[in-house]
């Protein structure tokens, strides 16, 4: 989406904002130039080269704008409004301090209603006052805070190989083991799409298998450890055994500028993924006076911020409660249980939202392609449209299927996938019409009564 928010009349012309996707990509040479003045900053992390990565691997351009340039935009194009979480306060922090949002015009904590300016995201503050004002950062940057899922340590649970996962043993050094190696084999997959010299594949191709061979030797040794401690202190070998093959690969290339890019990367990178640091900001709520401001945040004088989608899904929380006064939420949904886990922060936080009907979660396996919860009297209303759904599957089997075929962590679509997806939304709203033309009649006539 922040992509396609690059043209200002976007909402019109939807395909030319989708053929961007099928570009000609970005070359390694540029995304290294930016990657290189981003290292020079103080909150250099794996954001940076995921923004970047990602920029060139799926969205195959380099977004230099700034949100903030947004504020001054017409209304032609909805109102974009996107999501984030501190890594530490999900994982020790209260509620309050979890969800973060970012607009043209304010950027803070939604819970907490304590914003700054978007432009001051990442300026130094303390005690709420502005120390020193920082450039604002880009949307290659702000794409690399909002779509890294894999920064969070959860994600790579899901990956562990056979004999990494093995009841009783899955514990921290499995996963810190992992996280590196997916790392390591995403940045040459991303990398791979930012070159075309033959030579230059050659030599990712046999990065990919040294890597691919380095991992499976691995398998002797950590299922020869006997404890966990064991399996501890072998974790970090292992990794370093990973990075080093990295490093003897790249000193390995030929002179030329293939690589003194790629040099440039894993020097900015294999310290990066040691410390798996992603998402740092400057802490505007650093010693900030106020006690409704959790530990996790005001005793930091940075944040880490990263995809919000580890909490929930879809992005409810900025459109709960009184601060915008929502009457109506078109919801068209991907993930299954991202309405339920909504339900639940409302109520945690104590904002209305509309009651379930249990068919849904009955159905969810098989889902309606539409579903609506209508909100009583301070609550607002939700139609749900799940994309996968009866009308578009035969059973249950055939919605799984297309889940994991059209799941996160893949490729960039193909040519095929994006229309695919776009063709089955647009039907989806198209044999939807005229229930969600009756439910914003019925949100209108709401917004007139409360005057």
């Amino acid at each position: 989406m922040t992509t396609i928010y690059s043209d200002p009349q976007w909402s019109t012309n939807m395909d030319a904002a989708v053929s961007q996707l099928s570009g000609p990509g970005v070359e390694l040479k540029e995304a290294s130039a930016w990657l290189g003045e981003r290292a020079k900053e103080e909150h250099f992390s794996l954001t940076d080269i995921w923004g970047v990565l990602t920029s060139a691997w799926i969205m195959k351009r380099m977004d230099l704008r700034h949100l903030s340039d947004e504020a001054s935009r017409n209304a032609t194009n909805p109102y974009p409004i996107y999501s984030a979480t501190d890594m530490y306060c999900f994982s020790n922090g209260t509620i309050e301090g979890k969800w973060f949002e970012v607009s043209p015009h304010e950027a803070g904590f939604t819970e907490l209603g304590l914003f700054i300016e978007t432009s001051l995201l990442g300026s130094k503050f303390q005690r709420g006052e502005l120390l020193e004002q920082k450039p604002e950062m880009d949307m290659v940057k702000l794409q690399g805070i909002l779509g890294c899922a894999l920064a969070h340590e959860d994600a790579i649970k899901d990956y562990l190989p056979p004999w990494l996962n093995v009841p009783g043993q899955v514990d921290g050094s499995a996963e810190e083991y992992m996280r590196v190696y997916n790392a390591l084999v995403t940045l040459v997959a991303m990398t791979r799409s930012t070159i075309k010299d033959p030579t230059a594949l050659s030599d990712l191709d046999k990065l990919q298998k040294i890597l691919e061979e380095t991992f499976n030797d691995s398998k002797s040794a950590w299922l020869e450890s006997k404890s966990s401690e064991e399996r501890k202190n072998l974790a970090p070998q292992l990794s370093l055994k990973l990075l080093n093959e990295v490093e003897t690969w790249s000193q390995s290339l030929e002179e030329g500028a293939f690589k003194t890019h790629v040099s440039l990367l894993t020097s900015q990178v294999i310290p990066k993924i040691m410390k798996w640091e992603w998402g740092t900001t400057a802490n505007f709520l650093y010693q900030y006076q106020d006690s409704t401001v959790p530990p996790c945040l005001g005793t930091k004088e940075r944040i880490h911020l990263v995809d919000a989608g580890l909490l929930i899904n879809v992005g409810y929380p900025p459109f709960l409660g009184d601060k915008r006064d929502i009457d109506l939420i078109i919801a068209p949904d991907f993930v299954d249980q991202t309405l339920i886990f909504a339900r639940d922060y409302a109520a945690e936080v104590n904002k209305s939202f509309p009651e379930i009907d249990d068919k849904v979660l009955e159905e969810k396996e098989w889902p309606k392609d539409c579903y609506v919860f209508e909100g009583k009297e301070t609550e607002l209303s939700i139609v749900y449209m799940p994309l996968f759904n009866r009308n578009n599957c035969k059973d249950a089997e055939e919605v799984k299927a297309r889940m994991e075929e059209f799941s996160t962590f893949q490729r960039p679509f193909s040519q095929n996938k994006i229309e695919f997806v776009l063709e089955t939304a647009k039907t989806n709203m198209e044999n939807n019409k005229d229930i969600l033309l009756r439910e914003i009649n019925k949100a209108v006539l709401r917004r007139q009564n409360k005057r």
